[in-house]
């Protein structure tokens, strides 16, 4: 009998939570927002749906090491599949969305929001520290986090689920990374007028790359490194891998790779998902689509 799903959504007040809330209903499962601590084991215990519930620091009885508590109990019962999940972001933009919306921080209702702040990281380190995956949404777009929690919970197997990722530098680190490659060193298309508009997803741009005498060598160290440590994750238990690999830009040198990189992993049986942060969200999933119509059907492990 399958496990039913159970997802704990915690974080930050303003990264995000209502949104990946919203999108796991969406999903079908049964949303609840910001029960009171000590309401969680019965709403665990009641329906058959799976279960996506917001708890943070403006929840009743809200404490972390309560919650994990919960959380780990949840782990120990075999008809369940618990996640946590924490939503973040940076302070710039969780000040600049407070200031946005002109609403009043939870934990500081009559002080600045950088008080609230640093009070709410503070509570929360805990929660982020155990977390099976952490969403920064700092420079997502509402349609780009809404597809990020559809990659990791629209009807997805258990297991290691990898998150390739593509960025630009300029734009900051994505902080979910758990490997970072930068391809900046590589020749970079932007410079030549005609492919400068293109994407890494283009033959043209692809091949342009290619030629570069460094890039089989880097895209090869990358997949040795890649196939010693993700069957180490799968041995810790981890849930969720994100690999980024960002480039100046962010469209092309970056791109390429992650493209390169897929095909790889999704020939050795990997439960891969793809983002690109700078290119419009439509394309990643596109090309996400053509990944896993090749394959009938992934694992949590690679093929021997």
């Amino acid at each position: 009998m399958s496990k039913r799903r159970i997802v704990l959504v915690t974080g930050l007040s303003g990264a995000g939570k209502s949104s990946i809330l919203r999108t796991l209903e969406d999903l079908g499962y049964e949303a609840v927002d910001n029960p009171p601590v000590k309401l969680l084991p019965g709403l665990v215990l009641r329906g058959e749906r799976p279960l996506a519930i917001g708890i943070d620091a403006r929840s009743s009885g809200f404490e972390a090491g309560r919650l994990l508590a919960a959380f780990h109990k949840l782990r120990a019962n075999p008809h369940f599949q618990p996640e946590l999940v924490f939503a973040t972001a940076d302070e710039t933009s969780l000040l600049r969305r407070y200031t946005e919306t002109r609403r009043r921080h939870p934990l500081a209702p009559s002080g600045p929001v950088a008080a609230g702040i640093a009070a709410e990281i503070a509570l929360t380190d805990r929660l982020r520290a155990a977390a099976d995956l952490i969403i920064d949404s700092s420079n997502l777009p509402p349609n780009a986090l809404r597809a990020l929690v559809e990659e990791h919970f629209a009807d997805t197997p258990p297991g290691l689920s990898v998150t390739l990722f593509s960025f630009a530098f300029p734009g900051g680190l994505p902080r979910e990374a758990d490997m970072v490659f930068d391809a900046r060193f590589l020749r970079n298309p932007h410079y030549d007028p005609e492919l400068q508009k293109l994407t890494g997803l283009d033959d043209a741009v692809h091949a342009y790359i290619e030629a570069d005498p460094d890039f089989f060598p880097f895209l090869n160290k990358m997949k040795e490194l890649i196939d010693l440590v993700l069957p180490r994750f799968v041995q810790e238990g981890k849930k969720y891998a994100t690999i980024a690999i960002g480039c100046t830009g962010g469209r092309h040198r970056s791109v390429a790779l992650i493209h390169d990189l897929a095909e790889y992993l999704n020939e050795k049986g990997w439960q891969l998902s793809v983002m690109h942060r700078e290119l419009a969200v439509g394309q990643g999933q596109k090309m996400h689509r053509r990944l896993t119509d090749r394959t009938a059907s992934t694992t949590s492990a690679p093929k021997s």
